[in-house]
């Protein structure tokens, strides 16, 4: 069966950090934990900004380069979020644990880990942003993600988005485009071939499922097995759901 590929979240319910989340989608669920600010270690702290530290942790067995990759990635992303000069001197840091990730279609339920770090990328990087959302840190704005590959059936070119792990494997490339609250482009990565008009399609097919923005102009008849795809802004008006439904748990002693 192959996993759904509508994102599930759930905030705040680790009690003993700062904020907590679990985000679900494409059959990656990553669980992540934000603390502080807390004092950073004298040989780490910087003098005028905080210390952002990112530590990712596979489903099984020890962290190695892999992860070393994806942690780089994401700290230099959460950088440009937070607002690290309202800490100086200070440590905030972001734990993600990955606790389960897609099977292969074609090895039973024998889990597997792709060749590539991206398909579990656009995960850590929604969990991090709605665990740093559920500790109340102070941000200079939000982002979403999405998951896109580029398939060829001889002179056609469509995209899917949030392949899975054997869509992955045939298709001509795999990429994963981040965009902020503002619509401005954070992440680009991109694996395989493709020429610089597939880029721009996929740029506009990943605009429009990250960013509630009426003027981007997609050709949704490029675009499959994608359910957000449907709809402009869909990642980015989940993430504004998420948030309303826990307010809305957390305000409900007032009626």
């Amino acid at each position: 069966m192959a996993p759904s590929t509508e994102p599930t979240a759930l905030l705040s319910h680790l009690h003993r950090t700062d904020g907590s989340a679990t985000f679900s989608q494409n059959g990656y669920t990553v669980i992540g934990a934000v603390n502080g600010p807390l004092e950073a270690g004298r040989r780490e702290e910087l003098p005028e900004e905080a210390v952002v530290d990112v530590i990712v942790r596979p489903a099984a067995g020890v962290a190695g380069t892999r992860e070393r990759q994806l942690e780089s990635i994401l700290q230099s992303t959460l950088r440009q979020i937070i607002l690290i000069n309202n800490f100086p001197r200070s440590l905030i840091q972001v734990t993600l644990q990955i606790t389960s990730t897609p099977e292969n279609e074609n090895a039973g339920s024998k889990l597997v880990q792709a060749a590539s770090n991206l398909p579990i990328l656009p995960a850590l990087l929604q969990t991090a942003i709605l665990a740093l959302l559920s500790a109340s840190m102070p941000l200079t704005m939000t982002a979403t993600s999405a998951f896109l590959a580029l398939t060829s059936d001889g002179s056609a070119r469509s995209i899917i988005t949030n392949p899975t792990i054997v869509q992955c494997e045939s298709a001509d490339s795999v990429h994963v485009l981040a965009f902020t609250s503002h619509g401005d482009l954070l992440v680009a990565e991109s694996e395989g071939s493709f020429s610089l008009q597939d880029w721009e399609t996929v740029f506009k097919a990943a605009k429009s499922i990250c960013c509630d923005d009426s003027k981007t102009n997609v050709d949704h008849s490029v675009m499959q097995d994608g359910e957000l795809g449907d709809e402009k802004g869909g990642m980015m008006n989940f993430v504004k759901s998420t948030l309303q439904t826990k307010i809305t748990a957390d305000l409900h002693w007032k009626d």
